[in-house]
């Protein structure tokens, strides 16, 4: 029983950072539709950021974290700008070897800046914790869980009920036609890439202290968050954020009670199957074509 609540709050934590950068993806797969490979390297990059500022400056994690969403915020803007809206007009295969071109380029560029020694990140709440079910639930734990839940929420939120939430949805929906209501196409896809840069910032910082910060730390967020964002369904916001979940869970219990070789493997291959019978997702649908 200890065991199994354990592996509940972990997965929580865990699910909350795939989810943030799970939307991110779906954000601008939505807006661009571009299927953004470096999702997990921007994180990492503000990330090292947020650790330079930390570790290097003395800041606190309070001050330094907010420097890192701002510089991620930038750096959204600036790959839109240079690398993404250049080739709007291209084939979606074009976009997408141009992510993994962004890939290469922050690889290059994060030891040339940062060094090539891994940095520690530290915690919101370094200590404390509540006992629930004979398991020690921390502080940190519940308030990352809890700010990520709450921004999501919040981009829910904004996406349904504003009017740029809505030059979101009718831009996903026909780019062409929004263009000729007078919805600012541009302006839209490169909000979407500033904020899911400051998404995948956000999903980095909260994993970071689990280990360090390094050129790869992010690789296992980039493919779950990608197997969510297409196990939910690239249609739909909310999808992926659940799908992120049920993977955060399946996979930590599969990898406690099994091995983190199968239990990773045997995760992946179900879903596979699952999409086999079921390609566009949980909460996907196959698109109408309207003569």
């Amino acid at each position: 029983m200890d065991n199994a609540v354990r592996i509940f709050f972990n997965s929580l934590q865990t699910g909350a950072v795939y989810a943030l950068a799970a939307l991110g993806i779906v954000l601008i797969f939505r807006a661009g539709k571009v299927t953004n490979f470096a999702q997990g390297m921007i994180g990492t990059f503000n990330a090292y950021v947020a650790a330079v500022f930390f570790r290097w400056l003395g800041w606190s994690i309070w001050a330094a974290v907010p420097i890192a969403l701002i510089t991620a915020f930038i750096t959204g803007v600036v790959i839109d700008k240079i690398f993404i809206r250049p080739a709007q007009n291209s084939k979606p295969m074009h976009k997408q070897i141009i992510t993994l071109g962004i890939i290469m380029i922050l690889t290059g560029i994060i030891p040339f800046i940062f060094g090539v020694d891994p940095i520690r990140l530290g915690r919101f709440f370094p200590t404390g914790g509540v006992d629930i079910l004979g398991t020690t639930l921390r502080f940190n734990t519940m308030f990352t869980v809890a700010l990520s839940v709450a921004l999501m929420g919040a981009i829910f939120w904004f996406i349904q009920y504003t009017r740029w939430g809505l030059a979101i949805r009718v831009t996903a929906s026909n780019k062409v036609t929004s263009q000729l209501m007078g919805v600012p196409t541009n302006t839209v896809t490169m909000m979407a890439w500033a904020t899911a840069a400051m998404l995948g910032a956000l999903a980095g910082i909260i994993i970071a202290p689990q280990s360090s910060i390094n050129p790869t730390f992010m690789l296992d967020v980039q493919v779950s968050a990608f197997f969510a964002a297409v196990f939910g369904g690239l249609q739909t916001f909310f999808g992926p954020v659940f799908a992120a979940f049920i993977i955060a869970l399946a996979r930590n219990s599969a990898m406690f009670y099994l091995s983190d070789i199968w239990g990773n493997a045997i995760v992946y291959i179900l879903i596979l199957l699952f999409l086999y019978f079921k390609p566009y997702g949980l909460f996907g649908e196959a698109p109408v074509e309207k003569v």
